[in-house]
């Protein structure tokens, strides 16, 4: 009980440091420009499940369970359950609409004690829209909707270390064929893939506390540029590096904490500053090919700039490192459990102003009994315009073939 009431009063602690750095980037972000990066299809990127929804949108380095697919494949291949299903579901932007919504199904299959294969469904409801005429006259109701299927395969290098990949169709239908102005439009398609590693060391001491530390980094949506009309520029997908790390530290045989953090970097070109006749003025031209766009996505940043009265362009000194830095995302969490029964969570979850500005804190709780599981989760934003603010997701898992004696798993 102690432990539990340590656990609530550091999410109070949370809490109130995140309100107060926020208001001070709020200001300081007054002074930077803004200059966010865009994709295709950015549903790939919701995180699924309420487990890693309630610790701040991270999940590389947790224990694994059917949603390691999205997170980090690489972790199946260290599972102590031989199969697992899950299921979740997200009502999504309520704050703007009650009509969207993310489903996501996935489920794996241990083959032996080194290998692992599973796959996985992600389907986005974008709700009911209805396309009219210029004059007002309605052509037809549509129902936009993006999915995604996933096959997964994992093994292990060694006792600590293993490797997954993924590889995914994902199909975008956003306007029904409905004419575009003078262009026609059409489904997006793509194929990608997914490379994860993982590494879990479990004999590890913290003074007389036993402890697990994982480490795992994952380059996901690695895949062709997609377009939705014939005549107009293809978008990148949201092709994303993901490194995270946690620590789990076990009181005793019923008592454990676990601490994670993830950062993540979006593999996409960042848009140049222009000129009035669009030349680039500072940054990179950003309409490349896939391969070239991950590699100056490190280093493409335009910066802060500033022209004077007689047309000279500035870029003030250090801005352009600044920025790359600003386009990193971190997202973390504390987790408590109770005899793999009971699972109490809190998370946050940072992006800077010029970027998108979510920054959030997060919530949930877990009950298991046997094979059966249930999780839930609650985003509470700082900005009550924030359109994530109050999405409560819900995730439910079935394990097969695991042990009894056991623990379900040495890193949950």
């Amino acid at each position: 009980m102690k432990k539990l009431v340590l656990l609530l009063a550091l999410i109070v602690s949370i809490s109130a440091t995140a309100q107060n750095v926020g208001v001070t980037q709020d200001s300081a972000a007054q002074q930077i420009q803004l200059n966010t990066i865009t994709t295709a299809v950015p549903f790939l990127i919701i995180t699924p499940d309420s487990r890693s929804g309630a610790l701040g949108d991270a999940g590389a380095a947790l224990s694994p369970d059917a949603n390691s697919l999205y997170w980090n494949t690489s972790k199946l291949a260290f599972s102590k359950e031989k199969a697992e299903f899950s299921a979740s579901y997200s009502p999504w932007l309520r704050q703007l609409v009650d009509d969207i919504h993310l489903s996501y199904i996935a489920g794996y299959k241990k083959l032996g004690d080194r290998h692992a294969i599973g796959g996985s469904l992600r389907y986005f409801s974008l709700g009911n829209i209805t396309f009219t005429d210029q004059l007002g006259n309605v052509i037809r109701e549509f129902n936009p909707n993006e999915f995604e299927v996933l096959g997964g395969y994992a093994f292990k290098l060694s006792e600590r270390s293993a490797l997954g990949f993924n590889g995914k169709f994902i199909y975008s239908n956003l306007t029904g064929g409905i004419n575009v102005g003078s262009a026609g439009s059409k489904s997006g398609l793509a194929g990608a893939v997914d490379l994860s590693y993982s590494y879990f060391n479990e004999d590890v001491s913290i003074g007389k506390t036993d402890a697990v530390w994982s480490f795992a980094t994952t380059i996901s949506n690695i895949g062709n540029r997609i377009a939705y009309t014939t005549d107009a520029d293809r978008d990148f997908l949201p092709a994303n590096l993901r490194i995270g790390t946690a620590l789990k530290m076990e009181f005793d045989k019923y008592n454990s904490i676990t601490g994670t953090i993830d950062f993540n970097k979006l593999l996409v070109p960042t848009p140049p500053v222009l000129d009035g006749s669009g030349k680039v003025i500072s940054g990179i031209n950003n309409d490349v090919g896939v391969t070239q766009g991950i590699l100056q996505s490190f280093y493409d940043a335009p910066g802060q700039v500033t022209t004077d009265a007689d047309g000279t362009v500035n870029v003030k000194k250090g801005s352009k490192f600044a920025e790359e830095l600003r386009e990193i995302n971190i997202g973390g969490g504390m987790e408590y459990w109770y005899s793999d029964i009971l699972a109490v969570r809190a998370g946050y979850f940072h992006e800077h102003d010029s970027k998108g500005a979510r920054r959030y804190l997060t919530f949930g709780a877990g009950i298991y009994y046997s094979v059966f599981g249930i999780d839930v989760s609650y985003l509470a934003a700082f900005r009550r315009t924030n359109p994530l603010a109050n999405t409560v997701r819900f995730s439910l898992k079935f394990k097969f073939g695991g042990d009894k004696k056991e623990k379900e798993s040495s890193f949950e």
